[in-house]
């Protein structure tokens, strides 16, 4: 679970990884016989029984760094990603956030740029509000109109939701399911919530050298991260 890439020295919220941080982090995957994919490209894969060696890259909320920085990165290595912007704020900043450092989000031209690219494109909702508080109205607008408007967009179906924040519970995932999503990514579900409604992730920072992604890696199967639970 990624989600900014740039070289911002302020960043409160963890949620930022530099470019030379990626490319070392997936100079590490490759180094391990892995390759970085798509969720949609994942789940597939798992259908065929062919997921040895494939992780998911996902990155949340879209931001216009992912085009510009994330990209040629990712492509330096062979690796694809799932993008989950905040469709009811394309174009716009990351105003969703108190404080901390606002970012560019793509706009809908960078997003069918990332189509034409390869990149699957899911939905992370209208505007990244915790969807376990909202009304029945908003979460249902929420969760089936950031579907439609990404399929315009991107003239795909679209096939993946990330929850805001990671928040879920059974209304939301029931919500979900109705709009006609195939799966959704939440952050630490559990084993007992696990499934391809709620597809658990592993948090990657700017933190994370070689030693803490070894580290993350051999923990997955015990804290529930590995796509096997689902």
């Amino acid at each position: 679970m990624y989600h900014s890439v740039s070289d911002c020295p302020e960043d409160p919220f963890n949620v930022t990884v530099s470019p030379a941080r990626l490319d070392r982090q997936l100079a590490w995957l490759t180094g391990r016989g892995l390759r970085g994919v798509s969720m949609r490209e994942l789940l597939a894969a798992r259908a065929r029984g062919e997921e040895r060696g494939l992780v998911g890259l996902t990155f949340d909320d879209g931001y216009a760094d992912f085009r510009t920085v994330a990209l040629p990165v990712l492509r330096r290595w062979h690796s694809g990603a799932t993008v989950f912007p905040v469709v009811g704020r394309l174009g716009a900043e990351n105003d969703w956030e108190e404080s901390g450092p606002r970012k560019r989000l793509l706009d809908a031209d960078d997003i069918r740029h990332l189509v034409a690219e390869g990149v699957e494109i899911a939905s992370h909702g209208l505007t990244h509000i915790d969807l376990t508080r909202a009304p029945d109205d908003v979460l249902h607008a929420e969760v089936r109109d950031s579907r439609a408007l990404l399929a315009r967009i991107t003239g795909c179906e679209i096939e993946g939701f990330c929850y805001p924040y990671g928040m879920f519970d059974a209304r939301v995932s029931a919500a979900v399911h109705s709009a006609g999503y195939r799966y959704a990514c939440a952050i630490a579900p559990g084993p007992g919530n696990a499934g391809d409604l709620a597809l658990p992730r592993i948090h990657i920072g700017q933190a994370d050298t070689a030693v803490r992604l070894e580290t993350k890696r051999r923990l997955a199967r015990a804290w529930g991260r590995a796509l096997e639970t689902s």
